[in-house]
């Protein structure tokens, strides 16, 4: 192919200079006016959404203002939060904003929130001033007032720039919202994981320290150590960190957890444990095994005496599967599938129900956070029988962008 090119080449050269012609480069035209404006118009809208991914504040607004007088065209600008402080302006100029200037765009920026529609004024600050027009227009999302868009202008707005405005006014409200959203999101899984904490089981609690007092006695080496266990399983499972952890770090809370219940057990309690390398660093959401591992002992294997809890994280491709298994007294698939929290208390015991609602919770508390962290594909799975054990699995992404330990 090179050696055709050079050919080529060496033919038109040849053609060129027999002929007297001076041959040019020319630059070959990338894009259209069009397609630069609307390249321009993409990023410049990039910029802004990133500016407001926090939310709307002084410091968001001061970011995101320069952007939105880049795309509405405007000669300035300015935000107003819903109470109806000024957050920021641009240019940031009192010459620009002069106290006159200042006093009208604030009237203006109340009328619009107000009515919750687009104000036009026209020479805000009298025929002297250079502003021909002021154009407040509301934002709103979901029926709620979240701000008020004011932009200024030299000449009179026609309908391209006010839909311009409008249309400027809406995709800030639509990122305001979603960063609300996203911070709601962050409020929900804080308020998830403290659930998952009050649930740890107080009789765990009462039957450690117990199992820990008998021990100081008969064996004071062993009670030390316990006592290390439990004060570092109360550390990590009341830690003030974020929403995930590494999966390393939630087995080794849970290997704690179960040498507690097995210095209670004795021998009665076997835990087999089945761990690819290969996962150990896959981000999981903070206390997804921890209620498995409990509701296994507390419901599982406790009803008849001991058994074996076998753990498993296999790599499999972009996946890790874990999953939680228990050869004890199992549950009714059909009462789990329709929620009742009597399938989780075969027994039918009224003392052990809120137990049993602490499990099913708990069940449910796992699966809702798998799902609104990596998609519904990632939910619990539950294998069970009555008096065939029980089986829950997981699987989750080896990597999901934007979620980190």
């Amino acid at each position: 192919m090179s050696g055709l090119l050079v050919a080529v080449l060496v033919v038109v050269g040849a053609l060129s200079v027999a002929a007297g012609v001076v041959l040019v480069r020319t630059r070959r035209v990338v894009s259209t006016p069009t397609e630069r404006a609307v390249h321009f118009a993409l990023q410049t809208a990039s910029r802004a959404a990133r500016s407001l991914r926090g939310g709307l504040s002084p410091e968001s607004a001061r970011a995101a203002v320069p952007h939105l007088r880049a795309l509405t065209a405007a000669d300035a600008v300015a935000l107003y939060d819903a109470p109806g402080s000024l957050l920021a302006r641009e240019p940031d100029d009192d010459a620009v904003w002069t106290g006159e200037m200042t006093t009208a765009t604030a009237e203006v920026a109340r009328t619009a929130h107000d009515d919750q529609r687009r104000v036009l004024v026209s020479d805000p600050c009298g025929s002297e001033s250079p502003v021909r027009a002021l154009i407040a227009q509301p934002l709103v999302g979901d029926d709620t007032s979240l701000g008020v868009l004011v932009v200024a202008t030299h000449h009179r707005p026609g309908p391209g720039m006010l839909g311009a405005v409008g249309e400027v006014a809406r995709y800030v409200s639509s990122q305001i919202e979603l960063a609300e959203l996203e911070a709601s999101r962050a409020r929900l899984d804080r308020a998830e994981v403290l659930a998952l904490r009050a649930q740890i089981s107080p009789h765990f609690i009462y039957n450690a320290l117990n199992t820990i007092a008998s021990f100081v006695r008969t064996d004071p080496d062993r009670a030390r150590e316990l006592i290390l266990d439990f004060a570092d399983f109360t550390r990590y499972s009341f830690r003030a960190a974020g929403e995930y952890t590494l999966l390393a770090d939630e087995l080794r809370n849970i290997d704690r957890y179960l040498t507690l219940e097995r210095a209670r057990f004795g021998p009665s309690l076997d835990v087999k444990l089945q761990v690819s390398p290969e996962v150990l660093n896959v981000v999981v959401p903070f206390l997804a095994l921890q209620p498995l591992v409990e509701n296994a002992v507390r419901h599982g294997l406790a009803g008849k005496g001991g058994g074996t809890i076998t753990i498993t994280a296999a790599d499999e491709g972009s996946d890790c599967v874990i999953t939680i298994e228990d050869d004890g007294v199992g549950m009714d698939p059909e009462l789990l599938r329709s929620g009742d929290i009597d399938a989780l208390d075969p027994a039918g015991d009224p003392a052990q129900r809120s137990e049993s609602d602490g499990a099913h919770v708990g069940l449910t508390n796992v699966d809702h956070r798998l799902r609104a962290a990596f998609g519904n594909d990632y939910g619990l799975v539950v294998e069970t029988g009555i008096g065939a054990g029980t089986r829950v699995g997981m699987r989750v992404p080896k990597f999901r962008a934007g979620i980190r330990a």
